[in-house]
């Protein structure tokens, strides 16, 4: 199982100016890790811009974006946008793409959250074609699409899909190259993501499963650190659903904390469930959260290494 460490400070609420997301994944290249991901938030910064940036500074470290929300971005212009961002990247870069969540898409950007599953199984159907051959033949409910565009030395690249319930894991298994999760545990991804994907899918699916990760003396100071972190999820819907699936009641218990050995084996049991890449989201805790941060980081590169 890769080790991948998150880049881009907002999703534990501390926004970042792009060239300083670029310089974190210049770090995470230089301390050895094997990929860094870095989320797309409808209300923060361009993922797509900023690895672009960081792919042409850098010459090994694989790059993600996860999760582009779908409905506010035609297939096409994703595509024309990914496939440049990969140029940049020289072929390092994976794109995940998502539906987000019925308040940002409806409450933000104006849209009908209309149909996920069946939005996203179109989506794809117009986005893969538009990344293989830079072409597409496609005539839908949602969308119809005649054509395409060229960037010289682009190359295809994977696509992975933030998918949580049965239905959309199971149009990533058809229709991607596999799955990026966020706060799915050990019930979740051993008993349904990874069985379902599994079934659904003619080739090995890459299975990226983002979680807090925290090294600390305490796992109950760590969780309850957490907690405060990432209190935001507990409010969106998918996620209550995910809570209730995997028998707690919020985000604060998914996280992987405890000592150096404790978050080990917890990783560890991750990939025994068929996780292929574990993407860290480093959180401090304690009252020193640079010395917290540097602790967990080092033994994720020990780990990746």
């Amino acid at each position: 199982m890769r080790i991948a460490i998150g880049v881009g400070p907002e999703v534990v609420g501390a926004p970042a100016q792009p060239g300083e997301i670029v310089e974190q994944v210049r770090k995470a290249e230089a301390d050895g890790f094997a990929s860094a991901w870095s989320v797309h938030f409808s209300r923060g910064v361009d993922a797509l811009s900023v690895l672009a940036v960081a792919g042409a500074g850098t010459s090994r470290i694989a790059l993600g974006a996860g999760v582009v929300p779908t409905y506010p971005r035609h297939p096409l212009a994703l595509a024309q946008q990914a496939a440049t961002v990969q140029q940049f990247c020289g072929g390092r870069f994976t794109l995940g793409v998502g539906v987000s969540h019925r308040p940002v898409i409806e409450g933000l950007h104006g849209l009908a959250f209309t149909s996920p599953a069946e939005h996203m199984r179109e989506y794809l159907s117009v986005l893969r074609p538009l990344l293989r051959t830079g072409e597409v033949s496609y005539r839908g409910r949602f969308y119809r699409v005649e054509g395409g565009f060229t960037v010289p030395g682009t190359t295809p690249m994977p696509v992975l899909v933030g998918a949580l319930g049965p239905r959309m894991v199971r149009v990533a298994g058809e229709y991607a190259d596999g799955v990026v999760t966020w706060l799915a545990g050990p019930r979740t991804l051993g008993d349904e993501i990874v069985p379902a994907l599994l079934k659904a899918s003619s080739a090995a699916p890459r299975i990226v499963a983002g979680l807090p990760v925290a090294v600390c003396d305490d796992a109950e100071t760590g969780r309850a650190a957490a907690e405060q972190v990432f209190a935001r999820y507990g409010g969106l819907e998918n996620y209550q659903r995910l809570f209730a699936r995997e028998g707690v009641s919020s985000p604060g218990e998914l996280a992987v904390t405890g000592t150096e050995t404790q978050v080990a084996q917890q990783i560890k049991r991750y990939a025994e469930l068929g996780v292929t890449e574990l993407w860290a989201t480093v959180y401090p805790v304690g009252d020193a959260p640079a010395a917290s941060i540097a602790r967990t980081r080092a033994l994720l590169a020990e780990l990746s290494g």
